[in-house]
């Protein structure tokens, strides 16, 4: 099973594989071994969710040389992480909403990491076994808050501020993959995983050695260079090598 998205359909929530405009509900335990059912349901008809609800949502900051530079920073010698409250996740499709229109706030288009299996102390050779798969993100972010803060958290944690999805491909391989974001169709950040300053297994390995990482965690690894403000009406759209892409709106 390649794509695996979380759904709503009346009242009932569930994973399903995607399979073009059809979803397959899945039964029973989802980051092991899913059944598939045998009926289908049109992807028309459902709502379409953050693909997972992690207990743990952490980022991981200037892992891209370029973006590391247009910030002024130097990037780290080690990977940078810090973490932003699960209840900042907003579906593909939602609208981000900016609190403060008189700051700046701006996109950043980044490749998420899904855990399947619990990592603790894992080398970075040992964290591919450790993850689930791999899924399209934003780290919203209000840089007038971040740049008055030495923590970063609560610049990045308001409500809708971690678009997540479409759906996360258990499959992929995360080495060379194009990252590009749009705003309004315009292309405003395009680079390659392959320019990352620390891969997704040593991001995985180095997170494990600090605390316990359970499925359904996620890591965000990052974005590169191009970053900009949004402003409300703005549509946005991350594209990832092999992945739907990831839509939301401004408000």
């Amino acid at each position: 099973m390649a794509l695996i998205g979380r759904f709503r359909h009346a009242q009932r929530v569930f994973f399903g594989a995607v399979e073009g405009d059809r979803v397959r509900p899945l039964r029973g335990e989802v980051f092991r071994n899913p059944q598939a059912s045998r009926k289908t349901l049109k992807l028309s008809e459902l709502i379409v969710l953050p693909p997972v609800q992690p207990s743990k949502l952490i980022a991981v900051g200037l892992n891209y040389r370029d973006h590391a530079a247009e910030m002024g920073l130097t990037p780290p010698v080690e990977p940078l992480f810090w973490f932003k409250a699960p209840s900042s996740l907003l579906a593909h499709g939602g609208r981000i909403r900016v609190p403060y229109p008189g700051h700046r706030t701006d996109y950043e288009a980044e490749l998420a990491i899904v855990i399947g299996r619990t990592a603790r102390n894992v080398s970075a050779a040992a964290a591919r076994r450790c993850i689930w798969g791999y899924t399209a993100a934003q780290d919203i972010s209000d840089r007038t808050i971040q740049r008055s803060e030495s923590q970063w958290g609560r610049a990045k944690s308001f409500d809708t501020f971690t678009p997540l999805g479409p759906w996360v491909d258990t499959e992929m391989d995360p080495a060379a993959l194009s990252i590009e974001l749009f705003q309004n169709g315009v292309r405003r950040q395009s680079s390659n995983t392959r320019e990352l300053v620390f891969d997704c297994h040593a991001v995985v390995g180095h997170v494990s050695k600090h605390l316990t990482l359970v499925p359904g965690d996620v890591i965000l690894t990052g974005t590169p260079g191009g970053v900009g403000p949004i402003q409300s009406g703005d549509r946005l759209e991350v594209r990832i090598e092999g992945l739907g892409p990831l839509r939301n709106t401004v408000r």
